[in-house]
C-alpha cells in the first residue's frame, strides 16, 4: 500500500494579512514557522516517510524542511505542486476581490471547481496539474509512504477527485487548516481517503481560512 500524506502549508503571510498569494513568493508568518516545527514532529513520529517533495514556493518548502530535517531527507522541489496561479487576483485582499471582482470571485466562493481566475488558471486545470502530480509521485514511491507539502486549493481538489466528485462538486470539500496532514492511500489500483485534515498536533496554533475565501 502507497501512501500519500498531503500536507499544506504553515500560516503565510499572505494567510496573516488576509489577501490572496497564488504564485507570489510569500514566507511562512512566525506562527506559520512554529506550525510546521509542530507538523514535521507529528508526521516523523507517527509514519515511516521515505521521500518529502513540496511546492517551489516558499512557504511549502519552509513546511517541509522541519520534516524533511528530522527524518534526514531532502525535500525535492516540484513546481507542479504549486497553488493556483490566481492572475489578476494576487496580492488582493479577500474583502477587496469581493467588491472589484464580484463575479468572479462570487464563484470562487459559491461554485469553485467551475472558477477561472481573471488572466490566471482555472481551477478545472488545477484539478488535473495536481493530480497528475500526485499519481506520479506515488506510482514512483509504490509501496512507500511520502510526505507531499502543498497548498489549500490542491489539496481540496485531490479529496474531491478522490470522494469522486468532478469539479462541479469540489465547492463540498472544505478547506483544510494550516499545516494540516491528509492521508491518502493507493493500492495500485484504487485510491482511498484515510484521514483528512488532521490537525490535533497542532493545538492552539491551529489556523483556518476566513469566511470570505
Amino acid at each position: 500500500m502507497t501512501r500519500v500524506l498531503l500536507i499544506r502549508h504553515g500560516e503565510s503571510a499572505a494567510n496573516g494579512k488576509g489577501f490572496f498569494a497564488g504564485h507570489l513568493d510569500v514566507p511562512l508568518s512566525e506562527r506559520g514557522e512554529k506550525q510546521a516545527e509542530l507538523t514535521g514532529a507529528f508526521v516523523a513520529e507517527n509514519y515511516s516517510v521515505e521521500a518529502v517533495y513540496s511546492s517551489d514556493l516558499s512557504r511549502a518548502y519552509g513546511t517541509a524542511q522541519p520534516l524533511a530535517n528530522r527524518i534526514g531527507k531532502t525535500a525535492v522541489k516540484r513546481e507542479d505542486l504549486r497553488e493556483i496561479f490566481a492572475g489578476d487576483w494576487q496580492g488582493l485582499c479577500f474583502d477587496e476581490l469581493q467588491e472589484r471582482y464580484a463575479e468572479s470571485y462570487g464563484v470562487w466562493l459559491s461554485d469553485i471547481g467551475n472558477a477561472k481566475t481573471p488572466n490566471g488558471e482555472t481551477v478545472a486545470g488545477l484539478y488535473e496539474r495536481i493530480w497528475n502530480a500526485v499519481c506520479e509521485i506515488a506510482e514512483k514511491h509504490a509501496g512507500q509512504t511520502v510526505a507531499v507539502v502543498t497548498h489549500a486549493t490542491p489539496i481540496r481538489a485531490v479529496i474531491s477527485r478522490l470522494q469522486g466528485f468532478e469539479t462541479a462538486r469540489m465547492k463540498e470539500v472544505p478547506w483544510t487548516s494550516n499545516a494540516s496532514v491528509t492521508s491518502i492511500l493507493f493500492d495500485g489500483k484504487t485510491w482511498g481517503v484515510e484521514a483528512v485534515s488532521m490537525d490535533g498536533h497542532l493545538s492552539s496554533m491551529r489556523t483556518t481560512f476566513p469566511a470570505n475565501v
